[in-house]
Formats: C-alpha cells, sequence, structure tokens
C-alpha cells in the first residue's frame, strides 16, 4: 500500500508532518517580521534624523543672520559691521530681530549711519577683562557718537556714570584725530569704563551726509592688554 493510500486510511497520520510544517514555518514569519520591523524603524530613523539636520541647521542660520547678518544687510568695514536696515521702516526680519533682542531702537537709517563691533582688529572678541585703544578721526563737522554695551545690548553700569562720547564731549586733537581708552581702571583722556561687563560690544553712530558708509572713517579697535 502506497503511502498515500495509507495517509487516507488513517486520517491521524498527516498530523505529525502538518504540525512539523507549522512549526517550521514559525520562525520564517517571525524573521521576516522582524526584517519588516527593522526596515520601518530604519525608514523612521532616517526620517526623524532628516527631520533634525533641518531644523537645526534652520536654527543656525537664523542664528548667524541675526548675530552676523548677510551681504543682503550688513556690510564689514575692519572690526565693524555697518547694519543697512537698522532704523527703516521697511527692515528684513533678521534685523529686526537683532535690535529686538538687544533691546534697542536705532536712529531713523535715514539721517544716521550705525556700525558696531564685537571684536578688535585682529578678529578676537572684546572682553572687560582687556584694555583697548581706539584710534581714529573725525574729518567733518557731522555729528558722531560711541558708546560701549555689553554683548546684550545693555549700556555698562559703572560707578563714573560714563557710559560714551559724542562731537561735543570727545577730547580731540585739532586735526580732528581722537584716542579713546576702554579699561576696567581708571585712565587718563578719553576713557570708557569696562567694568566686569565680560564680553562687549561697541556702537558709533553718525549723522548720515549722503556719502555712504565706505566714506566713513571708523576708529581702529587695539588690544592694549589683559589681566
Amino acid at each position: 500500500m502506497s503511502e498515500a493510500m495509507r495517509d487516507r486510511s488513517n486520517p491521524t497520520a498527516g498530523a505529525p508532518r502538518r504540525v512539523m510544517a507549522s512549526a517550521i514555518s514559525l520562525p520564517d514569519r517571525l524573521i521576516r517580521f522582524r526584517r519588516s520591523s527593522m526596515a520601518l524603524l530604519s525608514t523612521s530613523a532616517n526620517v526623524i534624523a532628516f527631520l533634525g539636520i533641518a531644523l537645526l541647521g534652520g536654527l543656525a542660520t537664523s542664528w548667524y543672520m541675526i548675530e552676523r547678518g548677510s551681504s543682503l544687510n550688513a556690510v564689514r568695514i575692519g572690526s565693524w559691521t555697518h547694519w543697512t536696515e537698522a532704523g527703516r521702516p521697511g527692515a528684513d526680519p533678521y534685523t529686526r530681530a537683532r535690535f529686538t533682542r538687544q533691546g534697542s531702537l536705532p536712529l531713523n537709517a535715514s539721517a544716521f549711519s550705525r556700525f558696531e563691533a564685537i571684536t578688535d582688529g585682529e578678529g578676537r572678541r572684546l572682553h572687560s577683562s582687556c584694555d583697548y585703544l581706539l584710534e581714529g578721526r573725525i574729518t567733518d563737522t557731522r555729528w558722531w557718537a560711541i558708546a560701549a554695551f555689553t554683548e546684550s545690548g545693555r549700556l555698562i553700569a559703572n560707578p563714573a556714570d560714563r557710559y560714551g562720547f559724542d562731537t561735543s564731549t570727545l577730547a580731540r586733537a585739532p586735526d580732528g584725530r581722537y584716542a579713546i581708552t576702554l579699561s576696567r581702571d581708571v585712565r587718563p583722556g578719553n576713557w570708557l569704563p569696562t567694568a566686569t561687563a565680560g564680553g562687549m560690544m561697541l556702537v558709533v553712530e553718525v549723522q548720515e551726509s549722503g556719502s555712504g558708509a565706505a566714506a566713513i572713517e571708523l576708529p581702529v579697535v587695539r588690544r592694549i592688554a589683559c589681566s
């Protein structure tokens, strides 16, 4: 009698083989399920990583545009940055965000030009633990002012209540040359106290004459010593 005929004559004869087939196919299903799950997790991880990179990239770009600006809203002249849209009604969002963060209100751009410096002439960040010498020359009769601020844009509190100079208070030579010392300690002449401000920012505002920012002679910022 053939094996098939024996199976038909004995219904329970094929049961062991069916049980074995099911037992063998179960691990295969688990393996396929595991592989599909791993593929789904890998795809999800890639999507999350892409979104994270895009988000970080957007935040980094926004920070740079607010902190440093670009050719669209800023012009660099040595240590100084001229924020071309500052004080304009239609200023771009990054310029507005910068001055909102500082809590400052720039003068009208049609009448004044604003320049900021956060580094010395060699590109080192300004800090109150160092003394600095600013040298320049005022060559015309336009109103001109300079002040020192904290990195966050606040005036530096000091016992002397001295925060800046303008054309009426700045001592200068007959040819318009001047020197300003930034230091924690009292210095003779044009002295701006830096106290314990930490990181600092210098701001120059000049009355606009229509000649453009490049025609303005800005002071050179030189670090003298650090304590």
